[in-house]
């Protein structure tokens, strides 16, 4: 696996970006603002990151690249993601986070934000570029001792949700709080007994678990069940590594996809138009729920320019999601007098605590609520250890053969229709949906599936991956 951006920053194994990458990437990114004019000698740039095994020194390389770029780093400690962002936000400074997000503790890297919010692929383009013209080596350095921040962003973002969601407004709900090894596990608890709710934290630990809130851990599954069967709870709820994406359960146990949960956000903050990747469930124009969907290629640079047109386009309110449920809030909400200001970086808390409230609000368990949406039933996989080129060889053919198509979907009555949009989305001529696209983080195909119900999502979830499978290593 080689260093490169994916749908939210840079991603490779350890080995590859502790040392020289980790410090040059950084310098890339700090003389592109700078060339932009947009940092002066002595500005800030804040560095945040979550609590994998190699972020702590990893974080060094980065405050060292900044230092000797004569800029002041600021180390923000453990925090989310979100935090990190919204704090820079606030303070007109970029900022930096040292996380690989879900994937495997040998595995990091870095998200890049501007004064303005998250970097975009043009950025990532320069960044690339620049890089390349550094010379691959850490020079010698004296020790850098970062600014501390301590505590502040965290607070204020805790602040944003507790001045938004009314006092008291989860009180009588029961909620377990799947800790693992989320950077939010901790400020999670705080929000949701700040909002009145019995808040019961579950399954700590002390090494790190890439929680894929796209692609759930049979063991990750087996644990939300088994607390459910165990406690009475109205929802478990948890995130991803860095805390940008959530995880929802039901009274049940059962995983409520991450769009959907999306779509209930949304629908809670009154959104006249949602932007969500394609692989987001094709029931979202059909649910009549909202005036306009537009969909984008996967990855939050691209919602980002979704929300931006919408904007332009005369949306009201407009909130984007991805697949895996983080939220990107385009447009300020006002709610019974209060506001909650937009924030364009993916979020876990804003859908956790819309989720939560819409249970308390209308007294309907989760379960009912989702089900209101109409929904097909989603399910997604993914296939480990395969390389970008040959996922890419895969797709290709997928594409732009028509007979081969058709021949290898013929068990689903043929190929209906085939979108390009961001890898190949078929849907088959008995109505389901099938889609590939290669993970942008990890060297691995990904597999969506959409059908009537859960059994036969899952069915054809093993079909889409044997058949990956096969014709991969066919090729």
């Amino acid at each position: 696996m080689t260093l490169k951006f994916g749908t939210s920053g840079l991603r490779g194994l350890v080995s590859e970006l502790r040392g020289p990458p980790a410090f040059t990437y950084t310098a890339a990114f700090v003389r592109l603002l700078q060339g932009r004019g947009s940092l002066k000698a002595g500005s800030k740039v804040y560095v945040g990151r979550d609590l994998r095994t190699s972020s702590p020194e990893i974080a060094k390389l980065v405050h060292a690249a900044i230092a000797e770029a004569g800029l002041m780093p600021v180390d923000c400690g453990a925090l989310p993601t979100p935090a990190l962002a919204l704090y820079a936000y606030g303070e007109n400074a970029p900022a930096i986070m040292v996380t690989g997000s879900h994937i495997p503790d040998d595995r990091n890297g870095l998200k890049f934000y501007r004064a303005d919010g998250e970097i975009d692929k043009r950025d990532e383009g320069d960044i690339v570029e620049i890089q390349a013209g550094i010379k691959d080596t850490v020079p010698s350095l004296p020790p850098v001792e970062p600014a501390r921040l301590g505590t502040e962003p965290s607070r204020r973002y805790a602040e944003r949700f507790l001045g938004f969601f009314e006092k008291g407004s989860l009180s009588g709900l029961r909620v377990g709080v799947y800790q693992h090894s989320s950077v939010a596990r901790d400020i999670i608890v705080d929000i949701l007994r700040g909002l009145g709710a019995e808040t019961i934290p579950l399954g700590r630990a002390e090494h790190f678990i890439p929680v894929d809130t796209e692609a759930l851990r049979r063991e990750d599954v087996a644990l939300l069940k088994a607390w459910a069967a165990a406690e009475r709870f109205d929802a478990i709820v948890s995130t991803d590594g860095d805390g940008d994406r959530p995880l929802v359960a039901d009274n049940s146990g059962i995983f409520v996809r991450g769009d959907l949960v999306g779509a209930i956000t949304a629908h809670f903050l009154g959104a006249d138009c949602v932007v969500t990747p394609v692989s987001s469930n094709s029931a979202l124009e059909r649910c009549g729920y909202f005036a306009r969907v537009l969909r984008t290629r996967v990855g939050s640079p691209y919602v980002i320019e979704g929300i931006g047109t919408a904007l332009a386009e005369g949306a009201r309110c407009v909130v984007g999601f991805e697949a895996n449920g983080g939220v990107l809030l385009g447009s300020a909400v006002e709610k019974d007098g209060r506001t909650l200001p937009a924030l364009l970086t993916r979020d876990s808390l804003l859908p956790i605590l819309c989720a939560l409230s819409a249970i308390a609000s209308t007294g309907r368990p989760l379960a009912e609520i989702a089900a209101g949406f109409r929904f097909l039933v989603g399910a997604s996989g993914r296939l480990e250890g395969v390389p970008t080129e040959n996922s890419a060889s895969f797709l290709g053919r997928l594409a732009a053969d028509a007979p081969y198509a058709d021949r290898i979907f013929a068990v689903l009555g043929g190929v209906a229709n085939i979108d390009n949009h961001d890898g190949v989305r078929i849907t088959a001529r008995n109505g389901e949906v099938v889609h590939f696209r290669a993970s942008g983080n990890a060297p691995e195909l990904r597999c969506y599936v959409e059908a009537k119900a859960e059994t036969r999502a899952d069915e054809l979830l093993g079909w889409g991956l044997a058949l990956g499978r096969t014709q991969i290593l066919e090729s």
